[in-house]
């Protein structure tokens, strides 16, 4: 078994709780009240970005985002951000940001000095790391030169594209508002000013064959994007999909594509990381690392969730989802809706239903530093997840075998204590 690798230092290495003195009263006690956790340092720490407009609602899409509808008002979206950040800083005093992630939405749906505003008001308000990763999200169909190139200049240094396929049928057929060409143009832009970037690609399609997601595959593969983010398309709850589900392969199909997919990307040399990522070597998305290694974040914008550590609890928080909403709260300095911590209970599977997405397995005493928890306390569920041929564990490393990455939901289910 071939051990896991750190997060890069350039990510981030955990750091020393911070000074609760310097946190205000009001916050404090509402937040950091002492628990049963013992956190000797605190994770890195990340930032998520959403922006919650897009040209069309997808079908299939789950996600916050909303139609357009005759514009948005930007100014006042950027200054509710701003407002958020000011309000959530107390809670991240002194630690530094590793990763930025813009997501959506649409977020190049933003126009280059809007985004560069945003930018500034992030670096105005946080210390972020030199080297820091700083992805945005951006869709075919609004892909302009001149503003991808002023993207650039703003900071941010990685894309994620959301491809999702080049055959214009399939595209169509997803509700998307480009068409293969206008994928292929997307791509050559991202790559002329991007020398990192992400294409997101989606196979088992409503009337998709094997070879069609063949052809896909192909054809990521030969526009060479360091990054691969490959998902079986899931006829979520709550969408139109759900509504009125497509014809779609069925589980055979569905897996030989899987399989092909699998092949092509190792055969290429992208190493599959996590469940759906492919990555050539360094080329790893260090923000969804941080997730995946039960790092913190913090959310703003609409709609968005935060994980962040304390030295004696760990909580959650979600934003208003409605953007009218949202930015009307955040101006008043309330944008969160709801706040939860998390229980010690629910800690060990909240860890691994992250962890344990990493194909490569993570650290023994990865657990004990970002739960506060000894790992023993999840000695009854490590066992029988070991009996059934689901997990690998050694003194160094706990990964998913085989069998368990082909049934990674029921291996995270074992984890699941309820009480």
């Amino acid at each position: 078994m071939i051990p896991i690798k750190p997060i890069p230092a350039s990510a981030g290495t955990p750091q020393k709780a911070a000074d609760l003195s310097q946190i205000p009263q009001n916050v404090a006690s509402h937040y950091l009240a002492p628990g049963s956790l013992n956190l000797t340092g605190l994770p890195p720490l990340s930032l998520y970005i959403h922006f919650p407009w897009c040209v069309r609602k997808c079908p299939y899409c789950d996600f916050n985002s909303h139609e357009v509808k005759g514009g948005f008002d930007e100014a006042a979206y950027l200054a509710a951000l701003r407002a958020d950040l000011e309000t959530a800083l107390p809670l991240i005093w002194g630690r530094k940001i590793y990763t930025i992630f813009i997501g959506g939405g649409t977020p190049s749906l933003m126009s280059a000095a809007g985004l560069d505003r945003l930018l500034s008001d992030v670096r105005t308000l946080l210390p972020v790391d030199g080297a820091a990763e700083i992805t945005m999200e951006a869709n075919p169909g609004t892909f302009e030169t001149e503003k991808f190139r002023s993207y650039r200049q703003s900071g941010i240094n990685r894309l994620s594209v959301g491809i999702q396929s080049f055959n214009s049928r399939h595209l169509q057929a997803l509700g998307r508002i480009h068409d293969g060409e206008d994928a292929r143009r997307a791509v050559d832009i991202a790559g002329t000013h991007f020398d990192n970037f992400n294409l997101d690609l989606m196979f088992a399609l409503p009337g998709q064959t094997l070879e069609e997601a063949r052809q896909d595959v192909a054809t990521a593969l030969a526009l060479a994007p360091p990054h691969l983010s490959l998902y079986h398309l899931t006829l979520e709850p709550n969408t139109y999909f759900a509504k009125y589900p497509p014809t779609i392969p069925d589980d055979d199909l569905s897996a030989e594509m899987q399989e092909l997919i699998h092949e092509r990307m190792a055969a290429a040399g992208y190493g599959n990381y996590e469940v759906s990522a492919y990555a050539q070597p360094g080329r790893e998305a260090r923000h969804n690392l941080n997730y995946w290694n039960f790092g913190d974040y913090l959310g703003i914008g609409a709609g968005a969730h935060s994980k962040l550590s304390f030295p004696h609890r760990v909580i959650r928080q979600a934003r208003y989802k409605q953007p009218k909403a949202y930015m009307e709260a955040s101006i008043l300095g309330n944008a969160i809706q709801e706040s939860v911590e998390i229980q010690m209970h629910e800690m060990g599977f909240e860890f691994m239903l992250n962890a344990l997405r990493l194909q490569q397995g993570f650290a023994v005493n990865l657990f004990q530093e970002r739960t506060g928890l000894l790992l023993n306390t999840l000695e009854k569920e490590l066992a029988e997840a070991e009996r059934k041929g689901l997990l690998h564990r050694d003194h160094r490393i706990i990964s998913p075998t085989p069998l368990g990455r082909l049934f990674l939901n029921d291996l995270q289910q074992i984890f699941l204590k309820v009480e």
